[in-house]
């Protein structure tokens, strides 16, 4: 047993060494970089927000359901993929998104008009000899797929021709296998193609070249390669060939441009605003808990490394929102600590020894740790299923942070915490900032009446709802242009402009702009309209503008614009993101607690979280856009910890204290949990203020809900969550003789 213990004690000196280690060497390269390996800044990759560059938003002009539209969708996109591949852009991507609309990402992309003409323009098929003799083009082709090819194995491609198109088609097969042809045409290296080939190209690139040995007639032919197809292969190329007659047209609904020079300001803002969150955190944890403190530091400083080369190892493209999904992880990772810290506390205070103590402690912290994180995971999953691009860069950051969090709270804090528990110089109370008896350095012991008083929590909570209530029904919510559909134009006018003078010149447009200074010197002019204005439509304010001011497009810094249905469906997702989220954790904590009375306490306040906020936001006029809804599902992932947290606690007590009544467990566990809301909430919002203060109103967007959230999650967890739950169990305190008596008097 004693050899047990000195192996356990030894194995845990070496880990605690090496996880040092890897903290400092990782960091080291995570800045600097080392040999091959380049520094964290360089292997990123940045999203439009940061290196500049333009997306668009194109929805399908047809009547198409179902598996129809789907094959619709996919030739599209075949086809958009190689014309966007040939204007050689670096990371370009397109995706479909929802059932009939299809996003184009263009990095880096400055001529703005030129790109979105190019991508909207009708697919070109045509078919060549090999000396450049049109044969035909893509409206001869009645269809294309791909079949197993039997003699060679793999697969092989099959084209279906109109009348006229069979002729064709016979005619150029008996020219090309003559051997008269005299090859023109070159692949994109330079090599010629046989003679004998029949050239299929897309928009002016080659997306095919079989040769014909003899004359094919018929209605049908068949593509066929010595070993066969691939099956992805074949299915692209048959793709493409199908797409040269797509049957639809693509609206432009959704566009913005966006330069380089307003995202890498904003990143460098973000990156200061994260070094100094993390900074103030660290110095909250060693001044709240020392030694403890300094472990939980290091587990921080490798959870942070560890969250960012996974980001890299994934291919993961870093948003700002992605940024701030990983700077609000920061202060939400260290609720594990504070967690662990206090229940290892609270054993000591009970008379154990230490070693029991952390043992003990970490056994009871374990179930609220992974309770209170997987609720915000929820959350986390239904932003990343349910939002658009920018809000699920947000939400995988964050998910992929509090998985972390869970390893290096539950993992790496248990090994050092184990290691000083072990060590004779350090393995005694007062390095976990304890009397040497035991009792607390600083007692905390607060005795508040939480539910004696809840009746005045419920009308301070109805009230600022009725208040935010009447705000809506006479002013009504400031939406953004992104919910109700509009422009937005930004622009360096070099000096600051009279905004009188800027609506008069582009007066003729009928906007009805909002306009706003925005830069350090208010040289930046923000033009806001509800009208949805196109990328040419824009480039014609930008025109206007040039007569009465020196500038042009070569001054604009970010433009965009979301089409009426975006903003309708921006609206429905919020509200059924929000009910799918709820409905989850309502799930999940019933089955974690055994009853439905608290799960429904818990979405009473979520509910009650998200009326507050929206109060607020009429209150105080902020704007309702998307990130506000990545903002609200993070508040009701933080509320739903917090309040997981004092529901964990109020089911042992309940277990421990059979004698104590209802009303006095659920006092005696806010209060025994009091320390660690306050905590953690002061750690979040030492994250999250230097990113209020220092950053973009982009980015402002996606703090304020959170920074209203960690108020209002706070207050319902322990006002008025808990209060709802005695409501419910209050009957359970009666004996069963006054319930009888009770039950005939109702009678």
């Amino acid at each position: 047993m004693k050899g047990d213990i000195i192996m356990n004690s030894k194995l845990r000196k070496v880990l605690s060494i090496l996880v040092v280690l890897i903290v400092i060497v990782g960091w080291y390269i995570t800045v600097f970089g080392m040999g091959n390996i380049k520094n964290i800044g360089d292997q990123m990759k940045y999203g439009l927000d940061i290196n500049g560059g333009v997306y668009v938003v194109m929805e399908a002009q047809t009547d198409l359901k179902g598996s129809d539209l789907d094959r619709i969708m996919e030739e599209t996109k075949s086809v958009l993929e190689n014309r966007v591949n040939a204007m050689g852009i670096a990371e370009s991507s397109v995706t479909v998104e929802g059932s009939d609309r299809l996003r184009i990402e263009l990095p880096g992309v400055e001529n703005a008009s030129e790109a979105i003409a190019q991508i909207g323009k009708t697919a070109k098929l045509n078919f060549y000899l090999a000396d450049g003799t049109l044969v035909m083009d893509g409206s001869e082709i009645k269809d294309a797929g791909i079949e197993t090819d039997q003699d060679r194995g793999g697969y092989k491609i099959t084209l279906e021709f109109t009348n006229e198109g069979s002729n064709q088609f016979e005619d150029a097969t008996r020219k090309a296998s003559s051997g008269t042809v005299e090859p023109t045409m070159t692949y994109s290296d330079g090599t010629l193609v046989f003679n004998n080939s029949i050239v299929i190209m897309l928009d002016d690139q080659i997306i095919s070249a079989p040769t014909a040995d003899s004359t094919i007639s018929g209605l049908s032919c068949e593509i066929t390669r010595g070993t066969g197809f691939p099956k992805e292969e074949a299915s692209s190329t048959a793709a493409l060939i199908r797409g040269g007659a797509l049957p639809t047209s693509l609206e432009e609904i959704t566009s913005s441009v966006q330069t380089a020079t307003i995202g890498v300001d904003a990143l460098n803002k973000s990156v200061m605003a994260g070094i100094i969150g993390l900074v103030i955190v660290f110095l909250i944890m060693l001044i709240a808990y020392r030694l403890l403190g300094l472990v939980a530091d290091i587990a921080l400083a490798l959870y942070v490394g560890v969250v960012l080369w996974i980001l890299i190892s994934l291919g993961a493209v870093l948003t700002l929102p992605g940024i701030a999904g990983i700077i609000l992880s920061i202060g939400m990772a260290v609720d594990a600590n504070v967690i662990i810290f206090t229940r290892i506390r609270e054993e000591i205070n009970k008379g154990k020894t230490l070693r029991v103590s952390v043992d003990a402690g970490f056994k009871r912290a374990l179930s609220t740790v992974l309770d209170a994180q997987v609720t915000t995971l929820i959350a986390s999953i239904v932003l990343y299923l349910i939002g658009t691009t920018s809000v699920k860069g947000f939400a995988l950051t964050l998910m992929i942070g509090i998985i972390i969090s869970i390893f290096t709270a539950v993992v790496i804090t248990q090994l050092f915490i184990g290691l000083l528990a072990e060590s004779k110089k350090f393995g005694k109370n007062k390095f976990f900032r304890m009397n040497e008896d035991g009792s607390y350095r600083k007692a905390f012991n607060p005795k508040f009446k939480f539910i004696e008083n809840r009746k005045k929590f419920y009308a301070i909570s109805l009230a600022v709802i009725l208040l935010g209530a009447g705000f809506v029904f006479t002013k009504g919510f400031n939406y953004g242009i992104d919910f109700t559909g509009g422009t937005m134009i930004q622009l360096d006018m070099s000096e600051k402009v009279d905004l009188d003078e800027v609506e008069d010149s582009i007066s003729a447009f009928d906007l009805d702009p909002t306009l706003i200074y925005a830069g350090d010197d208010n040289e930046q002019i923000i033009i806001r309209t509800i009208s949805a204005l196109d990328n040419s439509q824009r480039n014609e304010v930008v025109a206007k503008l040039g007569e009465s001011f020196d500038v042009s497009n070569d001054d604009l810094l970010a433009s965009e614009e979301f089409g009426p249905s975006v903003g309708k469906e921006l609206r429905e997702n919020a509200v059924k993101s929000i009910i799918i989220a709820a409905l989850c954790m309502l799930g999940y904590i019933i089955v974690r607690f055994r009853t439905w009375k608290y799960g429904v306490a818990a979405v009473t306040g979520l509910t009650h979280d998200v009326l507050i906020t929206l109060a607020l936001y009429a209150i105080f006029g902020f704007t309702i856009n998307n990130p506000f809804i990545a903002g609200i599902l993070t508040v009701v992932g933080y509320s739903i910890n917090d309040t997981i947290v004092v529901f964990d606690r109020i089911r042992e007590n309940k277990r421990l204290f059979r004698k104590n009544s209802n009303i006095v467990n659920l006092n005696d566990s806010i209060n025994q949990t009091l320390a660690r809301s306050i905590m953690t909430s002061i750690t979040t919002l030492g994250v999250m203020l230097p990113l209020f203060l220092l950053v973009s109103s982009d980015i402002r967007e996606f703090i304020i809900p959170l920074l209203i959230g960690v108020f209002v999650g706070t207050y319902s967890s322990i006002f008025l969550c808990t209060p709802v739950l005695y409501e419910t169990v209050k009957g359970e305190d009666m004996s069963k003789y006054k319930r009888k008596v009770q039950k005939i008097s109702k009678k």
